[in-house]
């Protein structure tokens, strides 16, 4: 009898041991993800299937690990669905499929795989210190781009005409400027909510340089779209909780604007100048709108605007310049896959930023706290910058929406399960 209860415990002890190498191959694909969106989005995408089939084969061998259901599930699966079906109408299926495939599937199984696998406030540290140092190897790599020089005279990223003396736009790891402008908005969003509830002035300090070193860096891409996002989002919440922090956002933009006469130039020709890149996206929003209401169910087909907007185009007219988005968030998912696709996908996105806000309040453990805030501030920042452009265009831009997202989810009630965890071992 004793014999046999022995070689029980032997057994349970093998499979505990298994139960947690299983968890954490998991947990390492995951922040290898993490950390590699910026860097390098073909060894993210890598690092994503090895980290799914890890799950597939945890959740096949491990008896005590379950799928887990997030509240976002429903409007997400409208979502792909309604992506999925509206490539049946799209002038080149065979390009749809693939960008479809792609696309969705990299950030489909990144929320799947995020959202599936934080479990722990120990395990939310670690993605996002992973987080942490890919930003940090982001902003070293802009501010050396920005020292030793770019010509932007052959790119078109702004309009020499408007803009002669701007001969330097920072885009470090990311293809232009304007998204990793839009990066840099969502990492001080979520910096930004560590600093303002730090425990302490040390590393208060620690996180104001990390968020100076990131507004600096946004500051050399002069992406006009992200930088009042970014304002607006940070001066928003000073409004709403506290009112230093609006005060803040003005005397630090104040002196940034006296400093930088160029960014002042960019900011304000907003108001005072349209230049070729506000007239086109002015352009190219009514076409977006004409295309909507011709398309209200399955839209133009997923991935398809560089190939129906010539037939809207009024103000290009040059087959030899593609058009490859709307250059806003909100038009370009109504336009591609329909209206009812587009609304579930903001279900899903608003839903998300409203539960992280609320649960940035409740939860018991204040690193959660302050995680959820700074999601929910990021996902402001992207609901902002969407309304100049689309943000979300390209794969590690939305990647990180979605992994951001899931943790997001995912995260509530972590700091409890992580004690739950220590009373188990």
């Amino acid at each position: 009898m004793q014999e046999s209860e022995t070689m029980s415990i032997i057994e349970q002890k093998k499979l505990q041991s298994r139960q947690r190498s299983m968890e954490k191959q998991c947990y390492y694909a995951l922040c290898a993800e993490a950390f590699l969106i910026s860097i390098s989005p073909n060894l993210a995408i890598i690092a994503l299937i090895i980290g799914v089939v890890l799950w597939i084969r945890r959740w096949i061998c491990d008896p005590d690990f379950h799928f887990r259901r997030l509240p976002y599930d429903v409007p997400i699966f409208i979502f792909i669905l309604f992506g999925a079906a509206s490539i049946a109408v799209s002038p080149d299926p065979a390009f749809s499929v693939y960008n479809y495939r792609v696309l969705v599937g990299s950030y489909a199984f990144t929320y799947f795989l995020a959202g599936q696998t934080l479990r722990t406030e120990e395990q939310l540290r670690g993605v996002l210190k992973a987080m942490a140092w890919s930003a940090a190897l982001a902003v070293i790599y802009g501010f050396y781009q920005f020292s030793f020089g770019i010509d932007i005279a052959d790119m078109k990223w702004v309009d020499a005409e408007a803009f002669p003396e701007l001969k330097k736009r920072v885009f470090s790891t990311w293809e232009n400027p304007n998204i990793f402008a839009g990066y840099l908005g969502e990492a001080i969003a979520m910096t930004f909510a560590f600093f303002i509830r730090a425990e302490n002035e040390n590393k208060r300090l620690r996180l104001g340089v990390a968020i100076a070193a990131l507004a600096t860096c946004l500051v050399m891409t002069y992406a006009r779209g992200a930088c009042f996002a970014v304002m607006l989002t940070l001066a928003g919440y000073g409004l709403v909780k506290d009112r230093r922090v609006l005060l803040g956002c003005v005397a630090l933009g104040g002196v940034t604007l006296l400093v930088d006469p160029m960014l002042a130039e960019r900011l304000l020709s907003v108001f005072t100048k349209i230049d070729t890149s506000s007239e086109m996206r002015l352009a190219i929003w009514e076409s977006s709108a004409a295309m909507i209401l011709d398309h209200p169910i399955l839209g133009i087909g997923w991935g398809a605007f560089r190939f129906v907007y010539p037939e809207y185009d009024f103000y290009i007219n040059d087959p030899a310049v593609i058009i490859y988005h709307a250059h806003n968030m909100y038009l370009n998912y109504a336009a591609e896959i329909g209206v009812i696709g587009a609304a579930a996908y903001f279900w899903f996105f608003f839903g998300t930023m409203l539960t992280a806000f609320l649960s940035a309040g409740k939860e018991e453990s204040l690193f959660v706290q302050k995680f959820e805030l700074g999601a929910a501030l990021a996902l402001v920042s992207v609901a902002l910058g969407g309304l100049t452009d689309d943000v979300v265009f390209n794969i590690p831009t939305s990647m990180l929406l979605w992994m951001g997202c899931a943790l997001a989810m995912a995260a509530r009630g972590a700091g409890t399960e992580n004690q739950t965890a220590k009373t188990q071992e």
